[in-house]
């Protein structure tokens, strides 16, 4: 079913990340910057993350698991205890924009580059780290995006969704890691209904929910793939929620042949494996358009109506 599944450590018949993007309350403020101050409730909602991390952090020290954070650099300025404790645990910190603006609204290539130096400088000023991983709020990924990252000097990017393994972004200043994600494994899809986010669905049962991200995993553990859900911990990291996470994490590790570990990990296992010439990773050019198809639309158009004979 997957034609180029990489050889992971140990016999391991599929990779997982388990990772939970910490967007807190700069999820509103980035998305609606004119009236989040005033949506208390949304926020309320967004700031359950002090008491979803925390909750999440204590599963993982009893299952024994590193994991990967993605986390906006603002939150780390006015959660800095969170990340703090993601840190002191030995989790891998990513970062996920400065405030979770929305990077395919950025209206130039400078503007997209002022806002990822301030998350990086935001991070290192913060934490002394600098992050390896990036993934873009809302999926978002111009045609910029690629060569930023490498010039800043970022291992990977996890926001695309074209392959089932990894594989590699090449672009005119070099290449990176892309660990591929996808909508299906993403919590907003089950459970998240909010008036202020224009987000309406039908809000699954914790069991009806897992039910369709195992069935998943279990498709990547069948045929070699790699399984990394996309989590928020105020979504996900509700009791009746993740208490049906805790439980397909325990499942997963007595498995015994899943290599659970940071996306960081399967990035730098994924490109030593490629430099040692004993995998051979697809490859994506990018940007894969520079100009809108649109563009041309408007010919054809006049072409296919009719109008070509007035």
């Amino acid at each position: 079913m997957i034609s180029n599944p990489p050889r992971w450590p140990n016999g391991a018949r599929c990779a997982v990340a388990i990772t939970f993007d910490v967007d807190s309350e700069a999820c509103l403020h980035g998305w609606k910057p004119e009236i989040a101050h005033r949506r208390v409730s949304t926020l309320s909602w967004l700031g359950y993350d002090q008491v979803a991390v925390p909750r999440i952090l204590g599963a993982y020290r009893h299952l024994g698991i590193k994991q990967t954070f993605f986390v906006p650099a603002w939150c780390m300025e006015h959660r800095p205890r969170l990340v703090e404790s993601m840190l002191d645990d030995g989790h891998e910190v990513a970062l996920h924009g400065y405030i979770h603006e929305l990077t395919h609204e950025h209206p130039t290539r400078a503007a997209e580059e002022y806002w990822l130096g301030k998350s990086l400088d935001t991070m290192e000023r913060i934490t002394g780290r600098r992050a390896a991983g990036w993934r873009g709020p809302l999926y978002g990924f111009t045609e910029h995006t690629a060569d930023l990252l490498i010039e800043a000097g970022f291992e990977y990017d996890s926001t695309l969704m074209g392959d089932d393994v990894p594989y590699f972004l090449h672009g005119a200043k070099g290449d990176l890691v892309e660990i591929p994600i996808d909508t299906a494994y993403d919590d907003w899809a089950q459970y998240v209904e909010n008036f202020d986010f224009e987000f309406f669905t039908t809000i699954q049962s914790p069991d009806r929910a897992m039910e369709v991200i195992r069935a998943e995993y279990e498709a990547a553990h069948k045929y070699g793939g790699l399984f990394v859900p996309v989590w928020h911990p105020w979504v996900s990291g509700r009791p009746a929620r993740f208490e049906r996470i805790t439980r397909l994490i325990e499942d997963i590790l007595e498995a015994g042949d899943v290599w659970v570990t940071t996306v960081e990990d399967i990035s730098r296992y994924i490109r030593a494996l490629t430099d040692a010439g004993e995998y051979q990773p697809r490859v994506d050019h990018v940007p894969y358009l520079t100009t809108p198809v649109a563009e041309g639309l408007a010919a054809v158009r006049g072409q296919t109506d009719g109008s070509e004979g007035s």
